[in-house]
């Protein structure tokens, strides 16, 4: 019997009800690998604005008070993951988060969701990628895609297949600020969704799937929260992934098999007594 006591992650991102997106994937995900999820929302959302019409009530004011709550009580946290944030306050008021909870037996994985096929995200601004590079310096993981790394160290997105090597360059400039383990996530090729992962001082690891159906809300915040789950545990990054993109694949197969809408998410739910 394991006497060591439960591992807690902190989960900075919104809370949607429907849709199956942010704090409502999280949740549950974390939970079934056996770790406490404790969500810190920056935003309610009725559903994701992938929807023709959704509530938002922006949890902006709210945050630092919740925050300074956690402190008075004094908790701590094994991982601390921080998805989508919706201004450049936000951003400000996660790096105080940071300052406040991360210690040195805390992982800390940055997604920092800003944009996709070469375009940022309708709702970001320049203003905001610049803060946005604020949060590299106290990451130990960052999941960017392409679009993602190449804003993070203003080089142009490029209109071709990248090489590995050439990759593997962008993954060494993100460590040089701060993090030391680097997952340039969703990479199309010929029908098949690639992972680069980029380990300080170690050789690269391409994971290659095949990819099912269209994209789907939610794909990132499951991988990241497995593979922060999993990385909270021990396990290596390159097994983290792994884990991560094959429950993926099987819920997404699943879930086109059902005929599921795309706006609805993945029915991870299926699988969840899987993760471990």
């Amino acid at each position: 019997m394991n006497l060591n006591k439960q591992k807690k992650i902190a989960v900075v991102n919104d809370v949607t009800g429907f849709g199956r997106c942010s704090v409502a994937v999280a949740l549950p995900i974390i939970s079934a690998m056996k770790i406490q999820c404790c969500p810190l929302p920056t935003a309610i959302l009725s559903a994701h604005t992938g929807f023709s019409n959704f509530f938002f009530h922006d949890y902006t004011p709210h945050m630092r008070d919740y925050m300074d709550n956690w402190k008075e009580l004094n908790l701590e946290f094994d991982g601390i993951c921080t998805g989508f944030l919706g201004s450049k306050e936000q951003i400000d008021i996660v790096v105080e988060f940071l300052e406040k909870f991360k210690t040195k037996n805390t992982t800390v994985m940055v997604d920092p969701v800003m944009g996709d096929y070469g375009q940022l995200y309708s709702t970001y601004t320049q203003e905001m990628c610049h803060e946005m590079k604020r949060l590299i310096k106290y990451a130990d993981v960052m999941t960017p895609n392409l679009t993602e790394a190449c804003r993070l160290l203003d080089i142009p997105y490029p209109n071709r297949r990248l090489s590995p090597e050439e990759l593997e360059d962008i993954a060494k400039e993100l460590c040089t600020k701060g993090p030391d383990k680097i997952v340039i996530t969703g990479l199309q090729y010929n029908g098949n969704i690639q992972n680069f992962i980029y380990e300080t001082g170690k050789p690269y690891t391409i994971i290659d799937v095949k990819k099912i159906g269209e994209d789907r809300s939610g794909t990132g915040d499951i991988f990241t929260s497995i593979v922060v789950s999993n990385i909270v545990k021990g396990v290596d990054i390159v097994t983290a992934v792994k884990k991560a993109t094959d429950f993926i694949s099987k819920a997404i197969d699943y879930t086109a098999k059902i005929g599921t809408p795309v706006h609805d998410g993945i029915c991870f739910e299926e699988y969840l007594n899987e993760l471990k």
